[in-house]
């Protein structure tokens, strides 16, 4: 980090922020601090994080706004005007913040350290996830009744365009493998994806319904996934799509993420939680967050889960948690 090493980051993370009481004995979690994201209304969709200059990025679907959120000074700037933004992603090499915007399907590309605008292109409808190929440098983004586009973030072009049998939810890269996995909860599959080629190699019946966040285990030989009804965190075996362990979990979650360090995978939940489980999905316990609060992101990084908690119906502000998972 530029002018502020990792340890003084988490020291100034332990400090001040909101005052709430601590969770229960039962959870893995510590919350270390809160950051109001003031006259932000509605839901809010995903987050994406540049480490290198303490910064995380809050797409506010219903608020039509991004947030920037300095980490380190607590400094927030909001970009405006957007048309229900789902997909962020930062591209450290272009410092640029990516937006993919649900509402009139454009991939728009912002200066990341003045916000500005420096260009965008059409997608299509439903423009939501974005992730980064780290082996090609390109950028997927879901979009439409079923495709993810490859769009080479230089040129601002989409390269390669890959059709799907219904809209793509959570999706991950094993950019060792060349490999996309992707949930398809409306024609209730997961399917493997050939990055190079553009094509479908196995599609796989989900093991339950509304299946929406996905995680990648150990070496891409498992995949973390969440489905909404009934509520279940299953791990499928990559290669086959194979069931191997099935456990339940908390309600209307939205993301999934391993802790390497840890082994140990995390749930975020709508229904007001962020539940723990060990490598081979035994629970290992929760910590209450808000309702709807089913937004996260891990970062391996600053060792940190980050919650976004919407705000509420009857008052309160929105605002992100800061967790530290404990040992």
């Amino acid at each position: 980090m530029r002018g502020f090493t990792h340890g003084g980051l988490i020291a100034f993370l332990a400090l001040g922020g909101c005052t709430q009481a601590q969770p229960s004995v039962q959870t893995p979690f510590t919350l270390e601090r809160e950051i109001i994201l003031p006259d932000v209304k509605g839901r809010i969709d995903h987050l994406a994080l540049d480490v290198a200059h303490h910064r995380l990025f809050v797409a506010e679907i219903a608020n039509g706004s991004v947030d920037t959120v300095n980490l380190a000074s607590g400094q927030l700037r909001r970009i405006t005007g957007l048309a229900e933004p789902q997909g962020v992603a930062y591209l450290p090499g272009l410092d640029q913040l990516v937006v993919a915007s649900g509402g009139d399907g454009t991939v728009r590309f912002f200066n990341a350290a003045t916000l500005m605008s420096v260009g965008s292109l059409k997608l299509g409808s439903d423009a939501d996830n974005v992730r980064v190929d780290k082996a090609s440098g390109l950028m997927a983004v879901g979009y439409g009744a079923g495709a993810i586009a490859l769009i080479d973030p230089v040129r601002r072009e989409v390269v390669r365009t890959i059709p799907l049998p219904a809209h793509p939810e959570g999706f991950q890269i094993d950019a060792a493998k060349g490999r996309l996995y992707v949930n398809l909860p409306n024609a209730g599959a997961v399917a493997a994806v050939d990055l190079a080629e553009g094509t479908v190699l196995a599609r796989w019946r989900a093991p339950h319904h509304l299946n929406f966040p996905m995680a990648l285990g150990a070496e891409g030989q498992t995949l973390a996934i969440v489905s909404r009804l009934p509520a279940y965190l299953s791990m499928l075996d990559a290669a086959s799509g194979a069931v191997h362990l099935d456990p339940s979990t908390c309600g209307d979650a939205d993301d999934v993420f391993r802790d390497a360090r840890r082994k140990r995978w995390y749930v975020s939940c709508g229904s007001g939680k962020v539940e723990a489980f060990s490598e081979t999905a035994s629970p290992l316990g929760f910590v209450k967050t808000g309702s709807c609060a089913r937004t996260s992101l891990y970062s391996p990084d600053l060792d940190r889960l980050i919650v976004a908690v919407p705000a509420g119906w009857t008052g309160g502000s929105a605002r992100l948690l800061v967790l530290k998972p404990e040992n």
